[in-house]
């Protein structure tokens, strides 16, 4: 069985611009690989915050850092783990299902966009790190 983790990819988008600055332009089921149902985003966090500790049995994401700069870390539940630099407003980073993630190391001036293949609900989210290590392991045991 495939693990979600090895789905995680870094995205790089189109940019457009000249003199006058830059334009970039995202597009669900083209740039992003689900249809676009939520958007979101994060600032104002101290770099010694970390935000997301959860995973999700439904939604797909898309995490963007539109200004500044984060890390993001995934785990699988089954000891292997990335971690990624989201540091230039034209890359992304997609993360699928039923994969642990923490957003952290924020820079002052971070504005992290986040691009969610659902609506919100409460109860697709794993927010406890063992719970989400349990169900791993009886979705592959």
């Amino acid at each position: 069985m495939e693990h979600n983790i090895n789905k995680v990819k870094m995205l790089e988008f189109p940019q457009h611009g000249d003199e006058r600055g830059h334009l970039v332009i995202v597009e669900g089921n083209k740039d992003i690989p689900f249809e676009i149902k939520r958007a979101f985003y994060i600032y104002g966090s101290d770099a010694d915050v970390v935000r997301g500790q959860h995973a999700n049995r439904e939604s797909e994401f898309v995490l963007i850092n539109v200004a500044g700069k984060s890390k993001v870390r995934v785990k699988d539940g089954e000891g292997n783990e990335a971690i990624f630099c989201l540091n230039r407003p034209h890359t992304g980073i997609y993360l699928p299902t039923m994969v642990w993630k923490d957003m952290y190391d924020f820079s002052s001036d971070s504005v992290l966009l986040v691009l969610a293949s659902t609506h919100y609900t409460p109860n697709e989210y794993i927010r406890d790190y063992d719970d989400f290590v349990k169900e791993i392991k009886g979705a592959t045991g």
